[in-house]
């Protein structure tokens, strides 16, 4: 997949507005094409009733990236297709040619807004006027959502009338370069955003998958995975059967089949098998996306002999995916990934084959009946793809599968295996972001194996290969910023018992005139979050500059008066564990004078926590 859509040169030669154009010329200008064997093909020109977009990622469905004008009404399919052309040739001023999605969520935005001038009895854009935009944002404000054909009573959201309003000031500026241009702005001293309540980013932020749906979710795969070489020998023996009967009645292999699942003792037979293959491909989509971070587009990048190995200066062996990113305009970039994502990486290339065999025999086909077929182009985009499947309504074809496939195919897996949580693909990158933060803030509840090359200094991580995508430490940075300031906020809470010295010093100056130093309580947090050194050993938070003090683990009782230490409820298991253990330990008989002395002292100190945190340190122990 190219991370940069190639154009040809008459394309590019074409004029940026069809103003002065005559209608058959203009009729004939190029919207999309794609390059056949060396020869550029047009896909669809400016008269055509529906213009079939390219240049999208391979796991965006052809079906969506379609223009269709008989969805505008009719007096204004002029404009639009003119407004949009413009768009597509120029973006808008000052900026960049835009993508497929943003021509899309143009037109998309636009539909209403000509619905509704049609519907207000307008024939031309130039009668356009502001009270007549203003009508329109309190319509759009009063319209209510729809789930399917099923009308609701909830409000479209900010994101969506933003989105509307925004396209409505698009159109404006882009009607300027069409014979009948809009007059004025749509509204003066307001702007989208602003009309559709939309205050900002809050609210957006991609949902952090729970630590337990998402330990079941990963355990679930990596059992599938154990079971990969027996499911994909078993299904390259059925397919081999089914060649050797290739004058057979489908009915009859599919009988044979059967016969020999029921042999082996696979219970369900064929459908169960089938699906059994999906899950499988799930499973591997679901490792490997946890274990890299990558988002769906990179994924469906990914091609066979996606990995290398390097080997650091210490030995160690490093492993690399090979992708493409146009999420930032990376292009070409890598991901490390450790040896589990890289074996389910190689299931997958196995996983693939037939997959791939049936894109070959259809370029062949293809190419058979018309050596210029666009859609060869298309098929060759897909070929050595890995996260393949093949589409219901064409059953001959295998294509990369879709964003809403893989959300369908995630969720039905996470049901199958008891877990209420929506899963969305987009969610395993910050999954990601949030483990390997947590790596570096030194919580090691995670799947630490796995893990285990993100808990390194971020610039050895660069210096092993420039050609990583860096994108992914900015999201790692964040989150770990989320995570400190998560720490902070409990600190500042007045409920929150706190022990440690520093933990004790912080109740003194939250209890205090120190609070009025800011201006409010999350300027405070932030401040505080970002300019203190925060670490998690295990049983306490240490803000010492380095990991040195013997308190981090040889001598963990240390951090009850320890200046940098901050000790909370979430460490009083912690210390009720050791609490235990040392009363026992009392009870040795060869432990001296000397050991006794240190058991006693070590008692005291978790006794000290225990009774500062609110508990009796003398309760039966869970």
């Amino acid at each position: 997949m190219n991370a940069k859509v190639a154009l040809s040169p008459e394309f590019e030669s074409q004029p940026d507005d069809v103003r002065a154009l005559a209608s058959r010329k203009r009729d004939g200008l190029w919207i999309s094409m794609i390059r056949v064997d060396g020869t550029w093909v047009v896909v669809s020109r400016y008269g055509d009733r529906v213009w079939q977009l390219g240049g999208a990622r391979r796991n965006v469905n052809r079906a969506k990236l379609r223009v269709d004008f008989d969805a505008v009404p009719e007096k204004f399919q002029a404009i639009a297709r003119a407004v949009l052309y413009r768009y597509m040739r120029r973006g808008m001023p000052g900026g960049k040619r835009p993508g497929v999605r943003s021509v899309l969520r143009l037109f998309d935005g636009l539909l209403p807004f000509f619905r509704y001038l049609s519907d207000s009895g307008l024939t031309s854009v130039d009668e356009i006027d502001e009270a007549i935009c203003k009508r329109y944002v309190n319509l759009a404000k009063s319209k209510t959502k729809q789930l399917g054909a099923t009308p609701t009573s909830l409000p479209l959201s900010e994101t969506t009338l933003s989105m509307r309003f925004s396209a409505v000031e698009q159109f404006y500026s882009l009607s300027q370069y069409t014979q009948t241009p809009m007059q004025a702005p749509p509204w003066v001293g307001a702007s989208a955003a602003g009309l559709a309540g939309d205050t900002g980013p809050s609210g957006g932020k991609t949902p952090l998958i729970p630590d337990q749906d998402f330990v079941k979710l990963f355990q679930a795969a990596t059992d599938d995975l154990k079971r990969a070489d027996e499911m994909l020998r078993l299904r390259d023996e059925l397919d081999r059967l089914e060649h050797a009967y290739p004058r057979s009645h489908s009915a009859t292999v599919r009988k044979l089949k059967n016969n020999l699942l029921d042999e082996i003792g696979w219970t369900g037979g064929l459908i169960t098998f089938n699906k059994a293959l999906i899950d499988l491909r799930t499973a591997c989509y679901i490792v490997v996306a946890s274990l890299t971070g990558c988002r769906i587009h990179e994924l469906a990048s990914v091609c066979s002999d996606p990995c290398y190995a390097t080997e650091g200066d210490d030995g160690e062996v490093y492993w690399w995916m090979r992708g493409v990113s146009t999420k930032t305009d990376e292009g070409r970039t890598e991901w490390m990934i450790p040896p589990a994502g890289v074996e389910a990486l190689r299931v997958m290339e196995w996983w693939a084959k037939p997959y791939q065999a049936l894109i070959a025999r259809e370029v062949k086909d293809r190419r058979r009946a018309d050596r210029l077929d666009p859609l060869i182009a298309e098929a060759k985009e897909h070929r050595h793809a890995l996260f393949l499947a093949t589409p219901a309504s064409h059953p001959t074809q295998a294509r990369t599968l879709s964003t809403s496939a893989w959300n369908l195919n995630l969720r039905l897996y996470a049901k199958k295996h008891g877990i209420a949580w929506a899963f969305a693909s987009h969610q395993f990158r910050r999954k990601f972001a949030n483990y390997a933060a947590r790596s570096r803030f030194g919580d090691l509840r995670y799947l630490k194996e796995h893990f285990k090359h993100w808990a390194m200094d971020m610039t050895l991580a660069y210096a092993l290969n420039e050609a990583q995508e860096m994108a992914l430490y900015v999201e790692m940075d964040a989150e770990l910023d989320d995570i400190k300031r998560g720490v902070v906020r409990d600190w500042l809470d007045p409920s929150e018992p706190l022990s440690g010295g520093y933990g004790d010093n912080l109740v003194a100056w939250r209890n205090g005139e120190g609070i009025t130093m800011f201006k409010d309580r999350k300027t405070m947090v932030i401040a505080i979050a970002d300019s203190t050194a925060i670490r998690a050993t295990g049983h306490s938070w240490c803000t010492a500059d380095d990991d040195l003090c013997v308190g981090n683990d040889m001598e963990r009782t240390r951090c009850t008066d320890c200046d940098n230490a901050v000790i909370g409820r979430v460490h009083g298991r912690v210390y009720q564990h050791m609490y235990d253990e040392l009363k026992e330990t009392l009870h040795i008989d060869d432990i001296g004078p000397g050991g006794v002395a240190r058991v006693q002292r070590d008692l005291s100190r978790c006794r000290t926590n225990l009774q500062r945190l609110g508990y009796d340190p003398e309760r039966i122990a869970a």
